[in-house]
């Protein structure tokens, strides 16, 4: 009998500072040492992670690691590994065997049924610094970001993903969407271009 395989999945993170000792005062996360704090991380992602899933990393993956280091937790992370630039990101990180070359800006379109878009996909832009404003905002793209270590409210339609927003692991669009639903928060441009499109009605109604 021929054992069913998973469906490959797309999980989301950021800002795993692995190494970097002053990320669990920063981010008040409570270990005794950093190599427990690294080892916690690991076993959390792969605790998730399949072997055969993708892991978009939006930043800051490593932090004053030696290039050694760095290569020996990433060979034990599960799954396919992409990187979107940080502003920690330095040779000992963009130097890994990613899956693809790293990026400051990535723009997919990831098969999930249940988004805010219709055809059975969701168009997400992935980037390291929060954005105010993304590609097609206006037709329910998602931004999905790191770097604020969970101090920066997101929209209904933006999201901070890295570890200090979710339990110190990796996440998927299943988890990520009814978070953005329950959020009460419109993008801003959304409300810019109400303004705008209100100004137009009633310039049109005083011309004719």
């Amino acid at each position: 009998m021929t054992k069913s395989k998973t469906p490959a999945r797309v999980f989301f993170t950021a800002d795993t500072h692995f190494g970097h000792i002053g990320v669990m005062e920063m981010s008040k996360r409570d270990f005794a040492s950093i190599e427990e704090h690294d080892e916690v991380l690991i076993a959390n992602w792969n605790a998730v992670v399949g072997p055969n899933d993708t892991v978009w990393h939006l930043g800051d993956f490593a932090m004053k690691s030696s290039p050694e280091r760095c290569q020996a937790i990433f060979a034990r992370l599960r799954g396919r590994k992409c990187l979107v630039r940080g502003n920690h990101d330095r040779d000992r990180v963009l130097g890994l065997p990613w899956a693809e070359p790293p990026a400051d800006l990535k723009v997919l379109k990831i098969p999930f049924e249940g988004g805010f878009q219709p055809g059975g996909h969701q168009e997400v832009v992935l980037t390291h610094y929060a954005l105010r404003s993304w590609p097609a905002i206006h037709h329910n793209t998602l931004s999905l970001f790191g770097h604020t270590h969970a101090s920066m409210p997101g929209t209904c339609r933006s999201c901070d993903v890295g570890v200090d927003a979710w339990n110190l692991r990796p996440v998927t669009l299943a988890e990520i969407v009814p978070w953005l639903r329950a959020s009460p928060v419109e993008p801003e441009e959304w409300g810019i271009k109400r303004r705008q499109e209100a100004e137009r009605a009633r310039a049109a109604e005083q011309a004719a």
